[in-house]
């Protein structure tokens, strides 16, 4: 059984995978820690250098190995849904739960964080908004669960998720 967790940046996915994790003894996985790990350079320097497209090639390559393991939480880049192929992978090796979080959470969550190459140029809400019009239905379409974090702490969340695995 593996727990894919996808949802835009700022949703609280690395926390709350780590909870989990943490709580049913599995491996916990990141796909932009991975990447950062293999390359030995950040993403903000992986877009710089090879653009968007270039990541994303890099992102599906790490998921295809990830979706292999067993017994594994893996938080996701908030653009892995973009790709057919990634959403299928996630569908059909586990349970994908879209942590749901509204903009104004992810400004505020994102604002300190200067590692967010999509949001480098532009305003910080403008940019969130589009991404998030653009991605929602994506998210939903490939999700088992929708979890709606709003006014919840990262434990709340991860409980959540817990018993619907359990469930």
């Amino acid at each position: 059984m593996n727990i894919f967790i996808v949802g835009p940046m700022g949703s609280g996915k690395s926390t709350v995978g780590k909870i989990i994790s943490d709580e049913l003894f599995f491996n916990f996985f990141d796909t932009d820690e991975e990447i950062e790990t293999r390359t030995g350079a950040s993403i903000d320097w992986i877009f710089d250098l090879e653009g968007e497209e270039g990541f994303r090639k890099r992102e599906s390559e790490i998921l295809i190995e990830m979706v292999d393991k067993n017994s594994i939480v893996l938080s996701t880049g908030g653009g892995i849904i973009l790709s057919e192929s990634n959403r299928e992978l996630l569908s059909s090796r586990g349970t994908v739960f879209y942590l749901s979080t509204p903009i104004s959470v992810q400004v505020e969550r994102t604002a300190k964080d200067k590692d967010r190459p999509l949001l480098k140029n532009g305003d910080p809400k403008e940019i969130l908004s589009r991404l998030h019009n653009e991605r929602e239905n994506l998210y939903e379409a490939v999700s088992d669960y929708i979890v709606k974090t709003e006014n919840k702490s990262s434990h709340d969340v991860a409980s959540e998720i817990i018993n619907l695995v359990k469930g």
